[in-house]
Order: C-alpha cells, then structure tokens, then sequence
C-alpha cells in the first residue's frame, strides 16, 4: 500500500486512539497516538505530521490550548482536524478562529473520519513522506 500520510491522533481515551489508529492505519496511513495535548505539543515540536486529529476534552492542556500555542509556533502547523463530542456552535467558532481546518463531532462514521482526513491531507502543501 502506497505512503498516505502521517498523521498525528490525540485523545486522553485509549479506547478511541484504539479505534482511530485501526480505522486510518487500515486506510494506509502512518498513524502516531499522543495520550493528551502535552505529550502532543512534544511530538510536534519533534517530528512533523501531514494531518492532526485532536480531541478538545483533556485534561491539563486542552486541544484549544494545543491549538493555540500552534498559531504561536515558528513553523506553520500541519492541518488540524478536530474530533471531539463538544458540538456546541461556541465550540466549533472558537475552533474556526483557532485554525481548525475540520470539527467532526463523535461518533464519527469511518467514511466521514476518511473523507474529512484526505480533505485536510489536500490542503497541506507537500507531504512529510521523507520525514
């Protein structure tokens, strides 16, 4: 199966990074799993990803503050798609303002998780397959 991506999934529940990592890592994607927005904020800051899943209900630091000190960083991040249950219309504008190019509300179909990725993958500028 052809190189699709990296991409980075982040969630403080072991049973949805389970499910997420089989659903892409099965549609040939390179799938890396961070357990909550600090050890997120670390792989970043250490490798490079084509697409971010990211959750908003974390503890310590949020998938808001994640994608705050994003906008922050010197290099332009990668996509970020986030994948939360918060789906108050609060939630998703203040994603919007962030730079969330995606909000996916769980439970999310496997199509819609696909489709939603590969649309992000297209709005990434090249590839991190030499990464």
């Amino acid at each position: 199966m052809p190189f699709k991506g990296r991409i980075l999934v982040v969630d403080d529940e072991a049973d949805t990074l389970s499910l997420i990592e089989l659903t892409l890592g099965q549609a040939g994607y390179t799938v890396v799993s961070a357990v909550g927005g600090e050890e997120a904020l670390q792989k970043l800051e250490g490798d490079r990803f084509d697409v971010v899943l990211l959750d908003i209900m974390m503890p310590e630091v949020s998938g808001f503050e994640v994608l705050t000190r994003l906008r922050g960083a010197p290099k332009p991040p990668p996509p970020v798609i986030i994948l939360t249950a918060r789906g108050r219309a609060e939630d998703r504008e203040r994603g919007k303002v962030l730079g969330a190019c995606a909000y996916l509300i769980k439970p999310v179909t496997r199509g819609e998780l696909l489709d939603t990725v590969q649309k992000a993958m297209g709005s990434s500028s090249v590839p991190n397959a030499a990464a």
